[in-house]
């Protein structure tokens, strides 16, 4: 039986390999990572994403709006089987998103992403991110 240190070094690997994933724009490497059970709940979405091919398809649509976006993970906490990343995510805004056509501002968004990995894939995920912040970057809300 692995002990906590090296549960805690497998959470950590598999988190950086999905913020990597990620960053290598490519939806099937991060849906690679997602057990066949995987359910994502994005606030972001109206529903939940379930399977490997529900995130492909979030991943994509995420892409299609944002096709240079990278993720900074700013901190991590691992306890049990969840990791939780606190994130900066910058991007161009350079298709749409939410019916939002393309502004072709660059923004930075914070988010914190509640993963739950078991026997190495992604099983649950809640990624709870500053929606209005990213509205008010793009030019749709006002500065508060």
């Amino acid at each position: 039986m692995p002990d906590q240190d090296d549960r805690h070094e497998t959470l950590a690997r598999l988190a950086a390999q999905l913020t990597d994933a990620w960053n290598s724009h490519d939806p099937q490497r991060v849906a690679a990572l997602c057990a066949a059970d995987y359910e994502g709940e994005n606030i972001g979405e109206a529903a939940p994403h379930r399977g490997p091919e529900g995130m492909a398809a979030s991943v994509a649509a995420y892409l299609a709006a944002f096709p240079d976006i990278h993720f900074t993970v700013e901190d991590a906490v691992i306890q049990g089987e969840r990791v939780v990343q606190v994130w900066r995510a910058h991007a161009t805004h350079s298709g749409p998103l939410m019916n939002i056509p393309s502004t072709g501002r660059r923004i930075a968004v914070r988010g914190a992403s509640l993963l739950t990995f078991r026997t190495g894939k992604l099983l649950r995920a809640t990624y709870i991110w500053d929606v209005a912040g990213l509205l008010r970057e793009i030019g749709l809300l006002p500065e508060l």
